[in-house]
């Protein structure tokens, strides 16, 4: 395989660590964090002005030509900086129903609002019986002449409170549990039925509990082939799974950074604590689990197109080591930082939280492994 970046892929790089490190500091983002809003609806117009919303995309959609390095590469620095702005509901996930599933009309559409940064999207999928298992449902859409009635509840739908658009997965037929009846949907949230409950999250972001009343939409609404949903859901959930990858080495690369500076200023006996052997051995260690979490993640980027089989072993096996090298390398840093390695004055318990939560999300590392060794 190929790690090596083109030139176009390096300046895309440097383009966005010169914006971040500019516009993006820590106490920028904890400002953020607090406003009212929760996000910064000016920085989310510069990635758009800066084609950061349209790399992944093909020049036909609009976009830039890119595909999922373009994306590992913008992740893997909106991870050093903690960015909250929506990029995988948005770009990644719902641009990426579109993409592989939805018809031209609804490319044409809705790619041009999510490349200009006018639409913000969430993907509402989640529900409290289902665990990880996408295909667990409660939600249904019944079909009538007008198009579909939708009526369930979601958990969890991270971005949702920024969101104008939904993507929703319902069961249109067969049992609760079944992998044939899952269609998807785009849902508008201003539509009559739809009620949300706002509130953040844990890492300093803001999610919805939204539930459908009655949801009337059209049948154009409907992404793909009515019960035929669930193989797009999974292929788009690890295009998201190597986004998240490469957010979290981002992560896992700025609490080594911050460890090590740490160590080689903090004293005690009058010598760096950087200086003892065996918390030299402990950041050897958390160094492993990061380089191990960078291999993984160039490999799932570089799978996504493969076959079924090998594009969900990538995807678990990636999310696996993410998710043990994240907890393991977040625990050390905290440790190795003292009392104040969970002060919200400093960045690396923020660091820690997120980490924590990419690994829950689409499957912490147990679902994943029983996930992998199915697809081996």
């Amino acid at each position: 395989m190929d790690f090596s970046f083109s030139e176009e892929q390096t300046l895309l790089r440097n383009s966005v660590q010169s914006l971040l490190a500019d516009k993006y500091d820590f106490d920028t983002r904890r400002k953020i964090v607090k406003s009212a809003e929760g996000w910064s609806p000016a920085m989310w117009k510069q990635f758009a002005e800066l084609g950061l919303l349209a790399a992944p995309f093909s020049e036909e959609l609009g976009g830039l030509g890119g595909g999922a390095i373009e994306t590992m590469i913008l992740m893997e620095e909106f991870g050093r900086h903690l960015v909250v702005e929506p990029f995988v509901e948005t770009v990644v996930l719902a641009g990426g129903f579109l993409r592989e599933g939805g018809s031209k009309a609804q490319a044409e559409a809705h790619i041009p609002g999510i490349v200009d940064g006018s639409t913000v999207w969430a993907f509402a999928y989640a529900e409290p019986q289902g665990r990880y298992n996408l295909a667990d449902l409660v939600t249904t859409a019944k079909k009538n002449d007008a198009g579909y009635v939708i009526n369930g509840y979601k958990a969890v739908v991270i971005a949702a409170p920024w969101a104008q658009k939904l993507i929703v997965t319902a069961r249109t037929s067969g049992g609760q549990r079944d992998r044939d009846g899952v269609s998807v949907f785009i849902v508008d949230k201003s539509a009559a039925g739809v009620s949300t409950r706002d509130y953040p999250t844990v890492d300093g972001r803001r999610a919805s509990e939204i539930t459908f009343e009655n949801v009337k939409v059209g049948p154009d609404a409907l992404i793909g082939t009515e019960g035929k949903g669930l193989a797009l859901v999974e292929k788009v959930t690890d295009q998201a799974i190597a986004a998240l990858s490469a957010e979290a080495v981002g992560c896992m690369g700025e609490l080594n950074k911050a460890t090590v500076e740490y160590c080689k200023t903090r004293k005690q006996f009058g010598v760096p604590i950087g200086k003892f052997q065996v918390l030299q051995h402990r950041m050897v260690d958390m160094f492993m689990a990061y380089e191990q979490s960078v291999s993984m993640t160039y490999m799932v980027n570089l799978k996504l197109t493969e076959d079924e089989a090998e594009r969900i072993k990538a995807a678990a096996g990636a999310k696996v080591q993410t998710g043990k090298a994240g907890r393991f390398v977040g625990q050390q840093a905290v440790q190795l930082h003292g009392g104040m390695g969970m002060t919200d004055e400093l960045n690396v318990g923020h660091y820690f939280k997120r980490l924590t939560m990419i690994d829950t999300q689409f499957g912490n590392v147990d679902y994943q492994l029983k996930r992998y060794s199915e697809a081996a």
